[in-house]
């Protein structure tokens, strides 16, 4: 009976470490996306607004990208790594953990909105001249 129990307990562990690995996929490809965006957006700048502040904004935007970036595949390869070889019960600290690359994840998306926002703005401004 304590085996099944046992059994039970790190199959769920498994699958809450799966679901996790399937978010963090997610934010993957996001942040993919949001990389070739801000590479378009950067050579509507240079030939169209010539804005300093805006290619500015554009280099600090892609640089906490590469770094969330980074920071997720590390967390990735610990996730691979905790579901191939680890006994580590998925408890309080494990979501916490999760959770704080969540809320990276999210401060990333909404500063990038905001200033996806202000460049678009910016180019009504630009036409209505």
């Amino acid at each position: 009976m304590k085996l099944v129990g046992l059994n039970k307990i790190e199959s769920h562990r498994r699958l809450c470490l799966k679901k996790d690995l399937i978010e963090l996929s997610y934010w993957h490809n996001t942040l993919e996306a949001f990389n070739i965006e801000l590479d378009y957006l950067s050579i509507i700048e240079k030939q169209l607004l010539k804005n300093v502040s805006v290619s500015n904004i554009i280099t600090a935007l892609r640089r906490k990208n590469v770094m969330l970036m980074a920071s997720l595949c590390k967390y990735e390869q610990e996730l691979l790594q905790e579901i191939e070889y680890g006994k580590t019960e998925y408890d309080l600290n494990r979501l916490k953990v999760h959770g704080q690359k969540q809320d990276s994840y999210i401060s990333l998306v909404e500063d990038f909105s905001l200033f996806k926002n202000q460049y678009y703005t910016l180019l009504k401004k630009f036409r209505s001249n």
